[in-house]
């Protein structure tokens, strides 16, 4: 059973010369070579001086399986974008489960075994109410059977700047480890984009990250 949290890269917007190009707007966006060999200093003085609205015009989105307490720590960005699965919409047919893997092995067992028996009452919950209570209700109602550690996929995606107050805030050493691994899944991802496009901004990001 892979039970891992997961995170795959599914697009990204911009580069760093959107982010020079937005800044530069107030004068002029032409460009010329000359003023592409300056975007490397000027996306390291936006970011170290706070002018960081530039750096919205760029975007990073992600799909993410991870259990649901990290998806609640997802939720609390509010400057991102989320859509995620939804007992409430739909059966949760597929039970995934997350595992901690610095637990020893007698309590995995002993979480996997919890996790099984709230899926099996979850779903019998649910045939068994959906003829007094309407499929509606019965999906919506059930999940109550669902565990902490039940995974959902997410879609997910952050401007730069949403971006690096996540990672700020979810990478550091006192964030939860499952939502801190996820963030540096995420920056990973980003970090190998080919062709390196935010190359500049993530350097000037090196306080965070």
């Amino acid at each position: 059973m892979d039970s891992a949290n997961t995170v795959e890269l599914l697009g990204h917007y911009g580069s760093d010369e959107t982010i020079a190009c937005s800044a530069w707007t107030s004068t002029s966006r032409k460009l010329n070579e000359e003023k592409r060999k300056r975007i490397p200093k000027l996306i390291n003085m936006l970011w170290s001086e706070g002018h960081e609205t530039p750096f919205e015009k760029c975007s990073v989105h992600f799909l993410v399986d991870c259990d649901i307490a990290s998806h609640i720590h997802l939720l609390k960005h509010r400057i991102s974008s989320l859509n995620a699965e939804s007992a409430r919409y739909k059966e949760l047919k597929e039970d995934k489960m997350f595992i901690p893997d610095d637990w020893p092995d007698d309590w995995k067992v002993q979480l996997e075994v919890y996790t099984a028996a709230g899926n099996t009452l979850y779903h019998e919950a649910l045939k068994a109410l959906e003829p007094t209570l309407g499929r509606k209700r019965a999906k919506e109602s059930a999940r109550f059977f669902k565990t902490y550690n039940s995974k959902i996929q997410s879609d997910i995606s952050f401007n730069l700047r949403s971006f690096a107050n996540f990672i700020k805030l979810r990478k550091s050493q006192h964030a939860q480890k499952e939502i801190r691994e996820i963030a540096e899944q995420m920056l990973n991802c980003v970090m190998l984009i080919e062709g390196n496009p935010f190359k500049h901004t993530l350097n000037s990001w090196h306080k965070i990250i």
